[in-house]
């Protein structure tokens, strides 16, 4: 397994989390060895936690950021012409892990490669696909993502994004064409890697593969790090909850700020928000300032924040793939009020079927939907009962482990 991320602790955010759980199940009946690379935050202690987890670690050093000057930015983008690998994949390439892995698979000590993201496609060989089996856990699309930016004008530098836009196309293209098995974490995702990667677009400039197949498995959830809650708070609380350093968190975490929650307020104005997540950025700090929102960052138990809210809003305006915010806060019994982006991959029910959380895309929606729990225990009950059910049966690690250890089966 290779991963660019270090997995651990589980709750850094959710590459971690998936990177980590799906690595401690495979670890029951197999030899996983783990090859990553150490931030400047993981601890000599971190490092012999995550050894006790499989049968060999490897870990390289982080080379660095990379440098903001606008010289520097236009000569990364002229590589990305020239090489078709984007920045920030090049930017965490260390030769010391691409010589291990060459050397590894050289030896034939692995029967299989796995990539936990995309960011990993670099390390795997077009001609490994050969002889080994190779599997890139993508988590979602790169084109799709900054596609999406662009259709909701939630991109920080939309000139950058249109210029990068038919690149990532082509990158994501050529490193899918690699490996043997693609993994993406919903439906929606496999569906579009599905349109980029049609017959006659992926052998462009490719000649030696086929079309790798594409399966879904999502994310799970830690129940016991989770548990279901005790009591139902009431009272006028909302809580979001995400590593606040990441894009599609930030504009969520804003947009639930500035826009929405200022008429609910109205409403209710004694209504109060909590965001939590490690790593706020200023313009999250910020919100801190204005009426009624606590920013908490980084917490330890995440779980027990869930429990004293009345309601979690998951208002994810872009980022693909299924979401661990919204699993989690479903698995802790908190009602949960999120869009279409926040519930992707998720049956939340509704007519003949268990309701199991509302959804809001509109600013007028998410107000009456988080008026309708303020005012309603009952409701609140039903979709606490209901999501915690369905995560029990459908989203644990254990469930999205067996499809993945099937996944490598040969």
């Amino acid at each position: 397994m290779l991963s660019s991320t270090f997995p651990y602790p589980p709750s850094r955010g959710g590459t971690q989390v998936r990177t980590f759980n799906l690595l401690k199940y495979l670890s029951r009946r197999h030899d996983v060895i783990l090859g990553t690379v150490r931030s400047p935050d993981v601890t000599d202690a971190q490092i012999d936690e995550l050894r006790q987890q499989v049968a060999e670690l490897a870990v390289f050093d982080n080379l660095g950021t990379v440098s903001p000057r606008i010289t520097d930015k236009i000569q990364r983008f002229g590589r990305f012409l020239w090489s078709g690998t984007p920045p920030n994949v090049l930017s965490r390439y260390s030769p010391a892990m691409q010589n291990w892995v060459d050397e590894l698979v050289a030896a034939e000590k692995c029967d299989a490669v796995t990539c936990e993201h995309s960011v990993n496609e670099i390390y795997v060989r077009p001609e490994w696909r050969q002889k080994v089996l190779t599997v890139v856990n993508i988590h979602s699309s790169v084109w799709g993502t900054c596609q999406q930016m662009l259709e909701t004008s939630t991109s920080e530098k939309p000139l950058r994004d249109r210029l990068n836009l038919p690149l990532l196309a082509r990158y994501e293209k050529r490193y899918c064409s690699k490996f043997s098995r693609i993994v993406a974490t919903t439906s929606t995702d496999r569906r579009q890697l599905f349109e980029l990667l049609s017959p006659g677009e992926i052998g462009k400039g490719i000649e030696y593969f086929s079309m790798p197949t594409i399966e879904v498995i999502p994310n799970g959830v830690d129940l016991i790090e989770f548990p279901d809650r005790s009591i139902d708070p009431g009272g006028h609380t909302l809580i979001f909850a995400g590593a606040m350093n990441n894009l599609p968190n930030i504009d969520a975490a804003r947009f639930l700020s500035l826009e929405i929650l200022p008429i609910v307020q109205q409403r209710y104005p004694d209504t109060t928000l909590t965001l939590v997540g490690t790593s706020p950025v200023p313009e999250v700090s910020a919100l801190g300032k204005l009426p009624g929102i606590q920013v908490v960052g980084r917490v330890q138990k995440v779980a027990e924040y869930l429990h004293q809210a009345a309601v979690c809003v998951v208002p994810m305006r872009i980022g693909f793939g299924i979401k661990n915010k919204t699993l989690e806060a479903m698995a802790a019994g908190t009602p949960v009020v999120a869009s279409d982006r926040g519930l992707e991959g998720l049956a939340v029910g509704g007519g003949p079927q268990p309701l199991r959380a509302l959804r809001a895309n509109r600013v007028q929606e998410y107000v009456e939907a988080i008026s309708s729990l303020f005012e309603n225990p009952h409701l609140r009950h039903e979709l606490s009962r209901n999501a915690r059910s369905h995560i029990e049966s459908e989203y644990t690690w254990d469930i999205a482990g067996g499809r993945y250890e099937q996944l490598l089966q040969f």
